[in-house]
């Protein structure tokens, strides 16, 4: 079978879908890749085919914010990016692709719905996977109306479509797959990036991330690592592809890299310290940690909220996010078992899951039956 997966080119829309890629090469399918064009380099190294689709998230921004003007809210930028032109992009680069590349089945992260759309106009089965939270409802039918023309025949979700495979446990399931007539649950399983792990002190750290799209909170991340360095702990810092440079001078105790293998490093930490994106979310979740969210933007407040009444995480937004208050924070979770507890409890809901092996497999047969 050949399988065309495609993404917007940012780490936190990519590496969703590589545990399921790599299944998908390990059993001996074709795997193509359409992605924007600075992430082309980056999916070949992984040894993938790969073809330029699409925009990036930035540039769709700068446009959105040239017709709308610059402090025009979310419903107005955001629904222009991600309902208009990221969509109406890919389906425009990977429309003279389709009749050469001839996929048997498209998988898009949720975001890259163009691909959704114009795989369901040109009859081939197309299955999204969940990165992260819905948008919400009123959002969510504004965007519905945007997205509604692009499609063949309208989906049960503008986002999601007709099938999706859906990465949150119960516990802290999102409602947005709940009326897509087709969902797979699949174990969120992280990929790590082909680095070396750094040393790990013996006695445990705290981890520190704002992901790779910091939002512009260098000041968030320099103020959490001098907070967090007055617990007299050790802290690694990973900052993706931002210049660790820019955070000035560290305390002693305190390591920083670019990238590091988060799912390793996360089974040897004490506590997590992070933005909130669903990726570093459930990686903390599988390793049982309890975490210290400090959302910076898209739904990353979503899933602080959602982990703060579960009791999973504690989380500081907006004002809240002072020095003062991240080392009380950090500290109470050290110290207090309740979050811990929960975060287990969860993690061995996502161990029971179905791996992305088996699930390949459901896609495959699902696949079949809807060409037949």
């Amino acid at each position: 079978m050949r399988i065309l997966f495609t993404c917007r080119p940012a780490y936190g829309h990519l590496f969703p879908l590589l545990p399921l890629a790599n299944a998908a090469r390990a059993a001996g399918h074709e795997v193509v890749f359409g992605t924007g064009e600075a992430f082309v380099p980056k999916v070949r190294e992984l040894g993938f085919e790969v073809h330029r689709v699409g925009i990036s998230i930035g540039d769709a921004e700068t446009e959105a914010k040239r017709r709308h003007g610059a402090d025009a809210g979310f419903l107005d930028i955001g629904i222009t990016m991600f309902a208009e032109l990221l969509p109406r992009a890919t389906m425009a680069d990977l429309r003279p692709l389709l009749p050469g590349l001839r996929p048997d089945l498209v998988v898009y992260e949720q975001s890259d719905v163009g691909a959704g759309a114009l795989a369901q106009q040109a009859g081939i089965p197309a299955v999204s996977l969940v990165i992260g939270r819905s948008l919400p409802p009123e959002a969510l039918a504004i965007a519905a109306e945007r997205l509604a023309p692009l499609w063949g025949s309208r989906p049960a979700d503008a986002m999601l479509g007709d099938a999706c495979v859906d990465v949150w446990p119960d516990s802290v399931r999102d409602p947005g797959s709940a009326g897509v007539p087709k969902v797979f649950r699949m174990r969120p399983t992280p990929y790590d990036p082909d680095v070396p792990l750094p040393p790990l002190p013996e006695d445990g750290f705290v981890y520190l991330t704002l992901g790779t799209v910091a939002f512009g909170a260098t000041q968030v991340l320099r103020g959490a690592i001098h907070a967090l360095a007055r617990l007299g702990v050790d802290v690694l810092v990973a900052v993706g592809p931002g210049d660790p440079a820019l955070l000035g001078e560290l305390p002693e105790r305190v390591r920083v890299a670019n990238f590091v293998p988060q799912a390793e490093v996360l089974k040897h930490a004490g506590l997590a310290v992070h933005h909130g994106g669903t990726g570093t979310v459930l990686a903390a979740l599988a390793a049982g940690l309890p975490q210290l969210i400090l959302p910076q933007g898209a739904d990353q407040f979503a899933n602080a909220e959602t982990l703060s009444a579960l009791g999973a995480a504690r989380a500081l937004v907006g004002d809240e996010i002072r020095m003062p208050a991240i080392e009380a924070a950090a500290r109470e979770l050290l110290a207090d078992p309740t979050a811990r507890t929960t975060a287990r409890g969860i993690a061995a809901e996502i161990a029971g899951m179905p791996t992305p092996a088996r699930v390949l497999d459901e896609l495959v047969s699902w696949s079949q039956e809807r060409s037949e």
